[in-house]
């Protein structure tokens, strides 16, 4: 039993995936022209199914509509490589990695994420935040329902989560209450969406950025 686990988001948390999605855009965009939208609806229609993102598995069901063009099915190839072989680590936010070992001062630092098994895991591993938490890294479809998997992973008395979104920090709060403490990075597109204002709970700790924290007193923090 720690006192305290600090568990942490990756995308627009610890890595800018709003810049991962523009490179590979603008890569579709030259590979195939006003035909890439085709890629951006599967996209979407897997995240409505499934609740998260899934890169390869949307450029599964794109290929299909390339069956018949041998040329395009060629294109189509190096997309995969794109995505595969991206270099992750030039969009880890500056600091990120720097306040993950600030906070290994004082427990365990474990990546909860969501996402598919191949690519997610890449990302994690390419990126350099794999290392950084010593390979403690949970990576589920909705990891707000799976609090119980976390709990006996790495149990403690207090936890803290490091998240971009208002809405998994609310509902995580309303499963842990004040074993939680929410910190709420405002990054990127979900963070700054005037839509989602005031729709949930607001956060125990908010900061512009991530790298914000490494001026932060956590042991301040933690003894409160």
């Amino acid at each position: 039993m720690h006192d305290v686990v600090f568990l942490l988001d990756v995308d627009n948390t610890l890595l800018d995936n709003d810049r991962v999605t523009d490179d590979l855009r603008a890569h579709l965009t030259v590979q195939f022209g006003t035909a890439a939208e085709l890629y951006w609806k599967h996209f979407e229609d897997i995240r409505s199914e499934l609740g998260y993102a899934d890169y390869l598995g949307a450029l599964q069901r794109y290929r299909a509509d390339f069956e018949d063009d041998g040329a395009a099915a060629h294109r189509l190839l190096s997309v995969s490589g794109f995505l595969i072989d991206y270099p992750f680590a030039d969009r880890v936010y500056p600091g990120a990695l720097e306040v993950i070992e600030k906070l290994s001062a004082f427990g365990p630092t474990v990546i909860l994420s969501d996402g598919d098994v191949v690519f997610q895991p890449r990302k994690v591993n390419r990126s350099g935040i794999w290392k950084a938490v010593d390979g403690r890294v949970l990576i589920f479809i909705h990891k707000e329902e799976m609090l119980d998997v976390v709990e006996r992973a790495y149990p403690a008395r207090r936890y803290f989560m490091f998240d971009d979104k208002e809405r998994i920090l609310d509902a995580m709060k309303k499963s842990w209450g004040d074993r939680l403490v929410s910190v709420f990075p405002r990054q990127g597109h979900y963070a700054n969406d005037p839509a989602n204002a005031g729709k949930y709970a607001k956060p125990d700790v908010t900061v512009e950025k991530i790298g914000d924290l490494l001026a932060f007193d956590i042991a301040g923090l933690v003894g409160s």
